[in-house]
């Protein structure tokens, strides 16, 4: 059983930790069970929450010498020193092996252990530019979603903590697992942690969703271009600068990630679903999804749907 151990501090937020609970220590009739999950404080006792309530903590730092996973869910305010019982307990699990996980505004304790040097992280994007002034040997990412290096990963706010949560589940025990874990939690079973997190802006709200409307057609670049009045070239500078992707890239991950919910939402066959997002072809279908998803179509929506077959 993987240990997952959540270090908590005043004033905690509900929302991360609750995040990693529901992913990490929510017992489901129907999902096997790979992980225990528990909670500690540097100094076991009552923790006051963000939420206005006090949670009690019955494990201080020693928790932290036999955890798998180690994961920091926040920490505010984010100019609060590292106590050094803390940095030695964290250096200590990660010395022996423990994967440390931040989520959110915990990347700035993990950076102040020094894991992070040479390295890259994200977190929040309006805490970006303040992560970066204060350690400029961490190469700060704020348009990805996550960033996992392994023994270390960190994590953007809000929705991207449930990306990173289920992304180590995949990495623990496989897409099919985390598929099934991501469907009794109601939600995507993967997005790439080299998605933006920030909406995009401008026209380009308008070209995304005229050309989401139009993914059975044969699409190209050069018509979103034309839809928007610009140079090929000009649209790839506004991708880049607004999604940090190309409009090709983001066209096949819209094509993949509409194939994608309809092996999940129905039971057309394969060939249909290649004809529907455009992508003409089942083998097509299938060598893109391969690429992009790391399993074929056929094991993804018996993955998302386990009490029916593939059709």
């Amino acid at each position: 059983m993987h240990r997952v151990v959540a270090l908590v501090r005043p004033v905690q937020s509900t929302f991360e930790l609750g995040c990693a609970v529901e992913v990490f220590g929510t017992v489901r009739a129907e999902v096997p069970q790979y992980y225990e999950f528990d909670v500690c404080a540097e100094s076991a006792g009552p923790v006051p929450t963000t939420a206005g309530y006090t949670i009690s903590v019955e494990r201080d730092l020693s928790a932290l010498a036999t955890a798998d996973t180690v994961l920091i869910p926040g920490w505010a305010p984010v100019a609060e020193p590292l106590p050094a019982p803390v940095r030695r307990a964290l250096l200590a699990a990660h010395a022996r092996g423990a994967r440390l996980v931040t989520i959110c505004s915990g990347v700035f304790a993990l950076a102040r252990t020094g894991l992070l040097d040479g390295r890259s992280a994200t977190t929040h994007w309006a805490r970006a530019a303040q992560l970066a002034a204060e350690f400029p040997r961490v190469r700060v990412e704020p348009d990805r979603l996550y960033v996992d290096h392994g023994d270390v990963a960190t994590s953007a706010g809000a929705g991207a903590v449930l990306d990173l949560c289920l992304h180590l589940v995949r990495r623990d025990h496989g897409p099919a697992h985390a598929a099934l874990l991501a469907r009794h939690m109601v939600m995507s079973p993967h997005r790439d942690g080299d998605r933006s997190p920030h909406p995009p802006i401008d026209d380009l709200d308008g070209l995304l969703a005229w050309a989401g409307s139009r993914l059975a057609t044969p699409l190209s670049v050069r018509d979103m271009a034309a839809h928007l009045g610009v140079s090929p070239r000009t649209l790839a500078r506004r991708f880049a600068d607004r999604l940090g992707t190309s409009p090709g890239a983001w066209l096949l991950a819209r094509r993949v990630a509409e194939a994608r919910t309809l092996l999940e939402q129905t039971d057309l066959p394969v060939e249909v679903i290649a004809t529907r997002v455009g992508l003409t072809s089942a083998v097509n279908l299938r060598r893109r999804f391969r690429t992009r998803v790391g399993t074929t179509p056929g094991a993804y929506r018996r993955a998302a749907r386990p009490r029916r077959g593939d059709r």
